[in-house]
């Protein structure tokens, strides 16, 4: 008589509670992706010249110039500050949904198949 359930050759488990554990967890990754696409970050350079905000998708809302700043005589300063601001929210951006997915994900880098 075949046993009901399982895997063949005896695997231990539910595949059941199994497919549903993951099934929940792929909800709450979407609903933390989500979160973070949302989520508005914001860097400034040059003492508060230069404001970047970028949302989780790393779109720029909003750049704002301090017009003492903007020297006509000195654009390669201005352009400087605003690559620094750009790189900075990135990074930001970049190490939230890094840390909000490992904690996600944590301890399932070792699968052993």
């Amino acid at each position: 008589m075949a046993k009901r359930g399982g895997f063949p050759g005896g695997m231990p488990g539910n595949m059941n509670n199994l497919m549903k554990q993951a099934q929940r967890m792929q909800k709450q990754m979407e609903e933390q992706a989500k979160a973070l696409e949302e989520k508005e970050y914001t860097a400034q350079t040059g003492g508060g010249a230069v404001s970047i905000t970028m949302n989780g998708k790393k779109e720029v809302s909003a750049l704002t110039l301090n017009p003492e700043v903007v020297d006509p005589d000195d654009i390669e300063m201005l352009q400087d500050l605003i690559i620094a601001a750009v790189n900075e929210v990135v990074r930001q951006v970049e190490e939230e949904a890094g840390a909000v997915m490992g904690k996600m994900t944590g301890g399932m880098g070792g699968f052993p198949f």
